[in-house]
């Protein structure tokens, strides 16, 4: 019955638990970032694979909190909106997600590390991209396929939606919405690819169970702080542990 959760001891748990939380309270404050949280440092501590698995459930739940937070109608505008982006980026996770259960846990840590590292570090330096309307419809293929990679490699395929909804320059009320209808319909697919996978079974998904709740909770504190910070700055803060964490991970990668 608790599978992975009864391999791991109890140090283990509680960090995997505080992972949770700071992830949660984080995807409440700037709207993304808990599977770049959650795998960064949860690899750390366990097989790269198990962490992968473990975000799954959480990010399914919150994801679909953040889907209809502002009801559904908003929702169904931005899917009218965006079917294509979100079509391929399902298309791309569930095609991806097969491939990690053959890929070895050292490569597997470099394409864990690599995103983290590079995305964050993209955010973090301040670049920033326009696309016009003329070059949308090429790039809006190009970067959905590249974030379903990633969706299913990496169980991330947010800040790469993030950084093309800035660069076609949705208004912010639309990309909050935009950003919730994407992260929730890839998570049901990546929910799917998982299974399909194997990376998600009876042996993994306790622990995926158990970190959701805490997740929720700091979820919650992260609404109640989001209108009370600093967003530039605290997602400034974010995107630095972020790439230390990334750093971190390659670090593995190398070394073991």
């Amino acid at each position: 019955m608790l599978g992975l959760v009864a391999d791991l001891t109890t140090t283990t748990l509680i960090l995997a638990l505080l992972i949770a939380l700071v992830s949660g309270i984080i995807k409440g404050a700037v709207g993304f970032a808990m599977p770049l949280i959650i795998i960064s440092g949860l690899s750390s501590l366990i097989d790269p694979k198990h962490a992968l698995a473990a975000i799954i459930i959480p990010i399914v739940v919150s994801n679909l909190l953040q889907t209809f937070r502002q009801g559904v109608a908003p929702a169904l505008d931005a899917i009218k909106d965006h079917w294509r982006y979100v079509l391929i980026v399902c298309i791309m996770i569930f095609t991806f997600a097969q491939l990690v259960p053959h890929i070895p846990s050292k490569i597997f840590y470099f394409v864990l590390g690599v995103p983290v590292v590079a995305l964050a570090a993209i955010q973090l330096v301040g670049v920033s991209f326009t696309i016009s309307e003329k070059h949308r419809g090429w790039a809006e293929w190009v970067i959905a396929t590249i974030s379903g990679a990633l969706g299913g490699l990496a169980g991330t395929w947010g800040p790469t939606t993030v950084l093309y909804l800035l660069a076609i320059n949705t208004p912010k009320a639309k990309q909050v919405i935009v950003q919730g209808v994407v992260f929730g319909v890839g998570s049901f697919t990546i929910l799917g690819a998982h299974i399909q996978s194997g990376i998600l079974n009876a042996y993994t998904m306790p622990l995926s169970f158990l970190l959701l709740p805490i997740a929720l909770i700091g979820m919650w504190i992260g609404f109640q702080i989001q209108d009370k910070l600093d967003q530039a700055r605290f997602k400034q803060i974010t995107l630095i542990v972020l790439v230390i964490a990334g750093l971190n991970i390659l670090r593995r990668g190398f070394f073991g």
